[in-house]
Formats: C-alpha cells, structure tokens, sequence
C-alpha cells in the first residue's frame, strides 16, 4: 500500500486557540490517531515543538555548518505530521479531512515516492 505523509500547518500570528480548545484538539486529534490505528493504516505520528527550536545542518564547501533555527523562514510552520498507509489518493485524503478538522489546521497530503 502507497505511504502518505499528512503534515500538520500553522501560521504564526494566527488565532491563538483557548486552553480549552487546545486540550479538546489534542483530545479529538487522539481519536483520529485511534482510528488510524484500528484501520490498520496508521504508521507513526508526533507532534513537534515550536520552529525556534529548529537547528539545520548544511553542507559548503567541505564544511557542515550548523545554523540555528528553521531551514525556511516564513510565516507558517510544520507543527506535527502522520505516515499513513493508504490504498491510494481518496483515502489519503479522506484522512487528511478527519486530521484537518481534529487538529483545527490545515493538512498537507504527499505521497512518498
């Protein structure tokens, strides 16, 4: 079965969510986590930290250099992904919806080579 990532944006400056409305995505985003799982299409997932934690390493000239801070800057980040096994595009995308709608973000679907 082809492997999709699903990959979890915010935009910074965006409406911040309540406490509340935080705590009931994280619990509505474990449902769907839940669900990937029974169907048997869920691979690994997570959540990741704010992008001021980011560090990249680039090659140059020989030399890796390690710069702190996210590879691009921009106004909108990842914030967490999915690896999901799906039978093809649809499917993907008919979990892309219940991510979306969980997580109150926007979810980009891509399919692995």
């Amino acid at each position: 079965m082809p492997q999709y990532l699903l990959s979890v944006h915010h935009a910074e400056g965006g409406p911040d969510m309540t406490d509340e409305e935080r705590e009931r995505s994280f619990a509505d985003t474990g449902v769907v986590n839940e669900e990937m799982r029974q169907a048997g299409v869920w691979v690994f997932a997570g959540g990741l930290h704010s992008p001021s934690t980011a560090r990249v390493v680039r090659a140059k000239d020989g030399a890796l250099l390690h710069t702190d801070g996210p590879f691009l800057e921009g106004k909108e980040h990842i914030g967490g992904f999915w690896i999901i096994e799906a039978a093809g595009d649809d499917a993907a995308m008919a979990w892309a919806d219940k991510a979306t709608v969980a997580c109150r973000a926007a979810v980009e679907v891509r399919p692995f080579q």
